[in-house]
């Protein structure tokens, strides 16, 4: 299919992500058939069709998108009541044995050994399955330039492709269903030890007597420098923590990397620490902060805050 032609989309989960990533995809011309938890925003309730399951989204959609928060929850949009699953079933194909046309991209942040399962049972229906986690955080959804994990079959990923191209800017197929997942979770280890790395270097400037304002501008031109320190620094010293990304969803995703390694046995004793480090912050009533507030954890250790007296 045409890179350019329109499509038949579903949207299932409109958060904080998926919001913008379904008004990408309004932008470029494709009809939008949306469902989610609570109220539908409305600039996607005006310029899309507001479903009431997850199966009536399927029914009308060609390729059906889920951005919702964990593994139980992707488990009940497939195939719980009234779910995706329960729409395909059934008016395959006579001549192929395979439904035409039907592929769910899901774009949520979860198990990969529980993804394997769903892609299976999803193609065992004769449909494409594809896991496009993401990066990036509410600012890399509202400017399009996430990055997308894919893992699934080559030719149902090079059909999706120019949709996920719509959402991000460095779309990549892995390997196999599951390896997106995989990939994502590795994504979640480096950026965590980075905040924390990020978190500690500011405590300890600001502890010793040092501007952490300064000190991270001076850091930003040398081989310290990374997005964290852009970003998440920023936000260390200025106290924004307003999520882009939940402490509670990086707590998921770092349990997610801890289950992992234990089937795999293998030692992640950093992404341990992190794991540790956003419980406490967790544990403080930070929850529902930005991730990049594991700092008010390192801060209560060290009894200092970045933003104390110099």
């Amino acid at each position: 299919m045409s890179a350019t032609a329109s499509r038949k989309i579903g949207f299932i989960g409109l958060g904080i992500m998926g919001a913008p990533m379904a008004g990408h995809l309004l932008d470029a011309g494709h009809t939008l058939f949306v469902n989610t938890h609570g109220a539908v925003p409305e600039a996607i309730a005006a310029r899309s069709t507001v479903c009431t399951s997850a199966a009536d989204v399927t029914r009308q959609a060609d390729v059906v998108f889920i951005m919702v928060p964990d593994t139980p929850d992707v488990e009940k949009v497939l195939f719980g009541e009234n779910g995706v699953a329960s729409a395909l079933k059934g008016s395959e194909d006579g001549a192929a044995g395979r439904r035409l046309g039907k592929t769910v991209v899901d774009c949520s942040s979860i198990d990969p050994i529980a993804t394997k399962g769903f892609a299976k049972r999803i193609e065992a229906l004769g449909c494409g399955y594809i896991d496009a986690p993401v990066s990036g955080g509410e600012v890399g959804a509202k400017a399009a330039s996430l990055t997308i994990m894919c893992g699934g079959d080559e030719g149902v990923f090079a059909d999706v492709r120019p949709l996920l191209e719509k959402m991000g800017k460095n779309v990549t197929l892995v390997g196999a269903a599951g390896d997106g997942q995989v990939c994502k979770v590795a994504n979640q280890i480096i950026v965590a030890l980075n905040i924390a790395a990020v978190g500690e270097a500011l405590v300890f400037a600001s502890k010793a007597g040092a501007d952490p304002a300064k000190v991270r501008q001076a850091l930003m031109g040398g081989f310290a420098s990374s997005r964290i320190l852009e970003v998440h620094g920023e936000r260390m010293i200025k106290r924004t923590f307003a999520p882009g990304f939940r402490i509670s969803l990086h707590q998921k995703d770092l349990n997610l990397a801890m289950q992992s390694a234990r089937t795999l046995g293998v030692a992640l004793p950093q992404t341990a620490g992190a794991a540790q480090l956003m419980n406490a912050c967790a544990a403080l009533g930070h929850g529902q902060d930005d991730h990049s507030a594991l700092v008010l954890a390192l801060e209560a250790l060290a009894q200092h805050p970045v933003t104390g007296e110099h």
